[in-house]
């Protein structure tokens, strides 16, 4: 987990010029595969002095969302502007070195033999394995502390891919970090987690909301038990579609949730977690 609460070598993204910024902007956005529509009509915008749960359940369209995010995949209608830059004029090479991003999908294509040094290492080149790239000290020193920052200094000369699932996740947030992102993207880190590596690595999550100096932050999710204290918004899905969006408060209602998910569900709050339970 996060042991201080900061991120090494991090600017300041909150506050001054960049205060309410818009960080993502999404305009009438739709995503079509074959005849199917992953998303429709997706109207959002998150600004630099928010934080952002994406929730709702399978196939809601929450990861196909995020990947136009990270600008992986062009809409096929509608436009979408990240971090000032319209995907449409964008230099989506630069425009990727500004964004962090923590997805299964990048997990399964790290190389068999990657250290974990490595694989945070080579995020500063936007790649995965490490070949021929040199590395000054700066480089080494910063991976080195975000790793130790995250808990996983004792993994640096590990293999990847001999982690368990929790080290796994709290490794890919260290290389989503390793290249000072302004936007940080998480899709369903706590997913295959038990309880422990689930609440350490919450704990983590936490740390960063708390920080002003971390990038702003969008995380996907199934549960609204995995939503971290700090998260300040949240956008709702159910088959493609938005069902609510605004501030956490306002959008988490029981009405809301049970029309996200189907089910009549019973919401409850304690302290700074929330739980929800179907209706017997």
């Amino acid at each position: 987990m996060l042991a201080s609460g900061t991120i090494p070598g991090a600017p300041p993204l909150r506050g001054g010029s960049w205060m309410a910024a818009e960080v993502v902007r999404l305009r009438s956005v739709g995503v079509r595969f074959d005849r199917s529509m992953l998303l429709r009509d997706i109207d959002w915008t998150a600004r630099s002095d928010e934080s952002w749960v994406i929730i709702g359940p399978n196939g809601a369209g929450k990861t196909t969302l995020l990947q136009v995010a990270a600008t992986l995949l062009k809409p096929t209608h509608g436009t979408v502007e990240v971090l000032g830059e319209s995907l449409q004029h964008a230099d989506i090479a630069d425009l990727r070195t500004r964004i962090g991003l923590s997805s299964a999908v990048i997990a399964d294509q790290v190389p068999q033999q990657e250290k974990v040094i490595d694989l945070v290492l080579t995020a500063a080149y936007g790649i995965l394995g490490r070949d021929v790239e040199d590395y000054d000290s700066d480089d080494v020193t910063r991976a080195v502390e975000l790793l130790d920052a995250l808990g996983c200094a004792h993994l640096i000369r590990r293999r990847f891919v001999s982690l368990s699932e929790g080290e796994r996740k709290r490794v890919q947030i260290a290389r989503s970090l390793m290249a000072d992102p302004e936007l940080l993207l998480l899709d369903e880190p706590a997913a295959g987690l038990d309880l422990g590596g689930r609440e350490d690595l919450l704990h983590g999550i936490s740390g960063l909301l708390r920080d002003p100096r971390s990038p702003v932050m969008v995380m996907v999710t199934h549960h609204v038990e995995e939503i971290a204290d700090g998260f300040t918004h949240a956008l709702l899905m159910r088959k493609g579609g938005v069902v609510a969006a605004g501030p956490l408060p306002d959008v988490f209602t029981e009405r809301n949730l049970s029309r996200t998910f189907g089910l009549p569900l019973q919401l409850e709050r304690r302290a700074t977690r929330w739980s929800a339970r179907v209706v017997s």
